[in-house]
């Protein structure tokens, strides 16, 4: 939530006019309150956000047709709550003020009210954060929109008491207000909405502009993401700070590429101040959504699937980069996590999101420790080393308990090793008991909520970073999970000709997928055929895409659109990072390897004309450009193309290709081939059948063939730098 209070009328004539409303009173025209039942309409729903409000006295509807047709009906404005099953703050409202008796009664009586999660319907989501966005200059979760019968908005804020307290209005005094003027002056309020939603559709795509995607630009690009680097504390900004996975890749890469010692500065500067600082889940593992402040200490204590696969990505890479233990431990913590509590360990695939809070009241409690809970739960030695590792101190950063600490390393093992007064090797033993027991303690508690829906979006994130670990980690049952997660996802969630679907959850796939869920998917499909040699796979990649050209592609201006349900003026085009990488960005990604893989021109152009089509705003845009930033890199210096040539389970051949994957070189492609389906390739098999492999620039040369696995390395770490 970017603000707890957010409370402006679309004008000053309705700010004014409500100011001086007479409240309705029983006997005016309103909705009449439908008979309690045990659970309302939203028990069934496949949200575990709407579910969570399936006891509440309101008459929640979901977003759709019959919610729409029956404000029309009875000519009633609509009350649109949009939030997250692990959005703190929307659990606050939900408690404090949806399940408050008279504030139920009143949205019953005056409103029609529809509740919205913002994972599941990500395209609403979009549409009125912008549409709110235009009118308050802010928008966040929870979104609270009033809306006119036909969805525009006409008033908006986040989170609302149900009582006027702390300079907040609540909704017990706001709701009977805004109901009497929309009776009172329904010309001028459907007038106001429809203004704002003309200039809300203009604002939506308003600073898209073409231009050339040229090397001129990517340095410039990275002159912003350079500019907008936080010096002292690593990150971006100086104010919240959230993870950027792609910032991070860019700067890899630009310093592996270029030798920007600047980037590679800011890649571990932002990685290191991330791995020791209060977002890293020190006990279970795993990274929280964002911290509240520039250095990274208290976070809002969310975990979500794709800030985990962002920072998993991030880390094998620093690690491969450097050869740093830190990183590798960091990333394998967060797989242990993930492993163990965001996964489905049975069928495969990945959850969405755990939530922030264990139960009601808990604001960071469970993931915060005071030194009074240290001390009972370990041994004296033990309490010592982990409050002075960690920073826990009587005063701690919470503000609603002093006495609560966020973890965060705060010394260093011979820090602590000289305040004890014990050998620096015990002090690494006496840490790792007291984690264990922590961790031990805190299982005994309920732990918070993961949502178990599988979206394909954040699948094909999770399944394409865990393959990126199995290449520099080596261990075979990351690679065997990730294949796993899409096995089960692509029987379950895919349909050939006709893309992924958002969601599957409960034995059912749900929704019809977005562009992010079918660009995320295409490219865990290459990952997969770079780690496998199955031609399956890029087959499904090619599907995919295919289906993406042809039903969100953008005919006139080039790139895609964000969905294919709605061809009309709601649809977006997006190529900034917030907060998953740019859907848009990530498909020049995938056009591009596909055309280094099978010479389809097709591929090739709708890359050119994707980056083109933002090519003139994505300077402005600083490290939100980072995914199209690295994109664009991709495509005008195309990384290395290692193609193997031998009998798929040949001992050679896998020699090869397992040295091929652990080189590291960011962007590189890998793909192996078997010596009889090579008609295709521009390269010969070898004449007595061993295993070869052909280097390559796309587009440019290639490195003399070669049969050595260290050469095969050698080769994709130095073809193409400068």
């Amino acid at each position: 939530m970017s603000t707890l209070h957010s409370v402006i009328l679309l004008s000053v004539v309705i700010a004014g006019g409500l100011n001086g409303v007479t409240p309705l009173c029983a006997g005016e025209q309103g909705r009449p309150a439908p008979v309690q039942q045990e659970e309302n309409r939203l028990a069934e729903s496949a949200s575990p956000y709407l579910r969570s409000a399936r006891f509440q006295a309101i008459d929640w509807h979901e977003y759709g047709e019959e919610a729409f047709a029956l404000a029309k009906k009875l000519d009633l404005p609509i009350l649109l709550d949009i939030g997250a099953i692990w959005c703190h703050w929307c659990h606050v409202m939900d408690e404090e003020t949806y399940e408050d008796p008279e504030v139920a009664g009143l949205i019953n009586k005056y409103f029609v009210a529809i509740k919205v999660d913002m994972d599941e319907r990500p395209d609403i989501d979009r549409w009125y954060q912008t549409a709110v966005s235009t009118i308050t200059g802010q928008g966040g979760w929870p979104l609270t929109a009033f809306l006119t019968p036909d969805g525009k908005v006409f008033f908006a804020g986040t989170y609302f008491p149900a009582d006027d307290q702390l300079g907040l209005t609540g909704l017990k005094s706001l709701l009977p207000r805004i109901a009497n003027y929309y009776r009172e002056h329904k010309g001028e309020v459907l007038a106001q909405a429809e203004q704002h939603h003309q200039f809300a559709l203009v604002q939506k795509d308003a600073g898209l502009r073409t231009g050339e995607p040229s090397p001129g630009l990517l340095d410039a690009i990275a002159g912003r993401i350079t500019g907008e680097f936080d010096g002292d504390f690593g990150g971006f900004g100086t104010g919240a700070k959230f993870p950027s996975e792609t910032g991070v890749e860019f700067a890899l890469w630009r310093a592996f590429v270029n030798g920007d010692a600047g980037l590679q500065g800011l890649a571990l500067k932002t990685l290191d101040a991330m791995t020791e600082g209060g977002i890293r889940d020190h006990i279970r593992g795993g990274f929280f959504r964002y911290t509240m402040d520039r250095e990274w200490r208290v976070p809002h204590f969310e975990k979500m699937s794709y800030v985990n696969s962002g920072m998993l990505r991030n880390l094998v890479h620093a690690y491969a980069a450097t050869g740093s233990e830190a990183y590798k431990e960091a990333a394998e913590e967060t797989l242990d996590y993930i492993n163990r509590e965001a996964s489905d360990s049975r069928f495969g695939g990945f959850y969405a999101s755990q939530d922030a809070d264990a139960g009601r009241g808990d604001d960071g409690d469970y993931y915060t420790w005071t030194a009074a809970e240290v001390d009972a739960a370990l041994t004296s030695l033990e309490a010592g080393a982990i409050k002075y590792y960690y920073g826990i101190e009587a005063q701690g950063e919470m503000r609603h308990n002093p006495a609560r600490n966020v973890l965060r390393i705060s010394a260093t093992p011979e820090d602590v090793a000289g305040e004890l007064n014990i050998p620096v090797k015990e002090v690494y033993s006496v840490i790792d008991n007291g984690r264990r027991k922590l961790f031990e303690s805190r299982n005994a508690s309920p732990t918070p909520f993961v949502d178990r829906n599988k979206y394909s979006s954040q699948n094909g994130m999770m399944i394409s970073a865990y393959l990126e670990a199995y290449k520099f980690l080596g261990r075979k049952d990351i690679m065997d999970d990730a294949l796993k997660a899409l096995d089960f996802l692509l029987m379950n969630s895919y349909r050939r000709g006709r893309g992924v679907f958002h969601t599957y959850y409960q034995t059912e796939a749900r929704a019809p997928g977005f562009l992010d869920d079918n660009i995320q998917m295409s490219m865990a499909c290459l990952n997969a055929y770079e780690v496998t040699g199955y031609r399956f796979y890029l087959g499904v990649a090619e599907d995919i895409m295919e289906f993406c050209l042809d039903n969100f592609w953008d005919n006139e201006g080039g790139g895609f659109f964000d969905t294919a349900r709605a061809r009309d003026n709601l649809a977006r085009k997006s190529y900034e990072d917030v907060p998953t990488p740019a859907a848009n960005a990530v498909a020049v990604m995938v056009l591009d390897r596909l055309y280094y893989m099978t010479r389809e021109e097709e591929y090739r152009e709708s890359s050119e004309r994707t980056l083109r089509a933002f090519a003139g705003s994505a300077e402005a845009s600083g490290h939100f450009a980072s995914t199209y930033a690295l994109a664009l890199a991709y495509h005008i210096n195309p990384p290395p193309h290692a193609v193997i040539i031998g009998k798929m389970d040949a001992p050679d051949t896998l020699l090869l290709l397992g040295s091929a994957l652990a080189a590291y070189r960011p962007g590189k492609i890998v793909t192996l081939h078997d010596p009889t389906d090579v008609s295709e390739l521009p390269y010969p098999a070898s004449s007595d059948g061993t295993a070869v492999a052909y280097v390559c620039i796309p587009l440019s040369y290639c490195a003399p063939p070669t049969h050595e696995e260290a050469r095969v390395a050698e080769l994709l770490k130095t073809l193409g730098v400068e």
